[in-house]
């Protein structure tokens, strides 16, 4: 049995990909492992730009907004992850990066933000 914060996680995760779907984005993989670190998301907006997506989903903002979970670090290991993802594709056309945060309080409808551009490498 999967412990319950990695079963919100996972439902935070179908929730993004729902979401963003519906915005007309295209999903390329989910929960890709490359060297140390891992992308929650990775899809295409438009055929020339690439976006990899963290998701941070929580029971409560009581703490802050789950976006907040998202540091300098963990953006560090992202970025180092997404040029390992692209040098494995072959890509070398615009990225982004994004934060979607999720708040889904029990028996509550679940609170969705998409920050778009949310931090940048080079």
């Amino acid at each position: 049995m999967r412990a319950p914060h990695l079963l919100l996680g996972q439902a935070g995760e179908h929730l993004a990909i729902e979401y963003l779907q519906k915005k007309g984005y295209r999903i390329e993989a989910q929960n890709v492992r490359l060297g140390k670190g891992e992308i929650d998301l990775i899809a295409w907006e438009h055929p020339r730009l690439l976006v990899f997506i963290e998701v941070k989903t929580r029971r409560t903002g009581h703490f802050g907004g789950p976006e907040e979970a998202v540091t300098v670090r963990k953006q560090k290991r992202i970025a180092r992850t997404a040029g390992l993802y692209m040098e494995q594709i072959g890509y070398e056309w615009a990225v982004r990066f994004d934060v979607i945060a999720i708040v889904w309080e029990k028996n509550k409808t679940p609170q969705l933000q998409h920050f778009e551009d949310a931090f940048f490498w080079m």
